[in-house]
Order: structure tokens, then sequence, then C-alpha cells
């Protein structure tokens, strides 16, 4: 593969997207190394793919230490701060089988001052350069203005997910309208409706319709998924003949990954 392709996830809270994105992530590295970016300050991607976090060690914290060493002095004016972000974010990386993980953490603060936030921006961009990824996938937070400020990358394909619900078809219309703020260039959009009973009412349908949105994938409630709750098991876990991992492998191929 000689382009990185990156995917993002987005979504209201609850609509499964951290589930989806690590079936996804399980998925792909499959095929070639993959860049999992938990995006969401909520930081569950690790626990769904079965990782364990330092929370002391995710990006956001790394750059609140830079922050405050930069603003008392104590970052050696002869190290570069690019260089310095970027050897922490390396460190911080969650290695497994076929992908690492990068855990963003908090977003900036009003004491973050720009620079620290353009060094972030530079250091993802170098990360997946140097180590060739073949995949990014952002596991993103309910809103979408944060893609624009964690990295430079375009993004090849947005999945917003929905559940069955005309609040959650209206959220998800709502991002697509914000996809032309983004100074990220988005290129294929598709909704994800989760845990689907049935037939989508007619008023959801044509709310779908109005927004524009191409469905790519309904996927059903997959009973599977209580039990590895209760657990407290990963999601990669699922049987691979369960209704959820059947349907992202749909998506897979639907769209050519």
């Amino acid at each position: 593969m000689t382009k990185t392709i990156t995917i993002a996830i987005a979504g209201k809270g609850g609509t499964g997207k951290t589930t989806v994105a690590a079936l996804l992530i399980s998925l792909l590295s499959q095929k070639g190394l993959v860049l999992a970016v938990d995006a969401d300050p909520s930081t569950n991607l690790n626990q769904a793919l079965g990782l364990p976090l330092d929370e002391n060690r995710t990006v956001g914290r790394i750059r609140e230490k830079m922050t405050e060493d930069v603003s008392k002095g104590r970052l050696s004016p002869t190290i570069p701060k690019q260089e310095y972000l970027f050897g922490k974010i390396v460190e911080s990386l969650a290695e497994s089988k076929g992908f690492d993980l990068l855990a963003m953490g908090r977003p900036e603060g009003p004491g973050c001052y720009c620079a620290s936030n353009e060094f972030l921006r530079a250091s993802l961009d170098k990360l997946v350069k140097d180590y060739k990824y073949d995949y990014v996938v952002m596991d993103c937070e309910a809103g979408m203005e944060h893609i624009s400020r964690q990295t430079t990358r375009d993004v090849d394909v947005l999945l917003i997910m929905s559940d069955p619900t005309m609040k959650g078809v209206t959220t998800a219309a709502r991002m697509k309208e914000l996809i032309g703020e983004l100074r990220t260039k988005v290129g294929e959009v598709g909704l994800i409706i989760n845990r689907v009973k049935g037939e989508l009412s007619p008023e959801i349908k044509k709310a779908i319709d109005e927004s524009g949105l191409q469905v790519i994938a309904l996927i059903p409630e997959d009973p599977n998924m209580a039990g590895l709750e209760m657990k407290g098991k990963p999601v990669t876990e699922l049987p691979q003949e369960s209704p959820l991992r059947s349907k992202v492998k749909e998506i897979v191929e639907s769209l050519r990954l």
C-alpha cells in the first residue's frame, strides 16, 4: 500500500462508535499496519481493544507538561520543542499486533499556547510518515472541529454513527453540515445506523433522505455485546459470526479498504 488511508469515526455519545472503531482496527490490522487514534477525551478505545493505558502518557498530559516546562523555563533551549514532543509521543504509543494506539486525552486548556498545537499536528503527521502506517483510524469525540486541531492530514473516509432515533439522525446531519467548516479535507462520507431493531421508521427514513447522507450500513442489535460488557471483555472478543463483526467486515469490503 503506497498511500496511508485515514478513517475518522464520529457520532454522538452512546452510538457505538468506539465499538465499531475497535472492530475496524482489528480487521484492518490483518491487512496492514494501523495507527489507532483515540481522539475522545473519555479514552475508552483501549478498553474496547483490550489494551492497558497509562493515563499519564496521553498526548494531552504530554502537551500540558511541555507547556508547563516551557513557561517555567525547565525545558532546555538547546532541545528543539518539536523533537521533544515527538519523542514523548513515540514513547506513549501502546503497541499491539498489527496496530499502535495513541490516546489523545484531554484537549488543550485555556493556558495551552498555540505553538504546542502546531507541534502536535506536525508530530502526528511525522509519526504516520516515519512508521509507514497503512491506515489511521480515529475514534473522534462528539464534535468534529478537533480533527483540524490534531492533524493536518486529509480524512479519506468519514463514518458518522447514529442510533435509530430522530435525535441521532439529526445530530449526524448536523455533523455533515460542519464538514465544510473544517480545515481538513474530507473524502467519502457515510452514515452507519447502529442497534437497529426491525425496520427504520418512515420519519427516520425521511430525515436521512433530507440529510443527504448515504447509509452504508444498518447494524442490528448484537446479543453478544451485553455479555462482553458485563464481563469487562474487549469488543475484539466478539465471535467471528456475530452480527456486529459481520457488518463491520461488510463495511470494510464495501469501502474497499
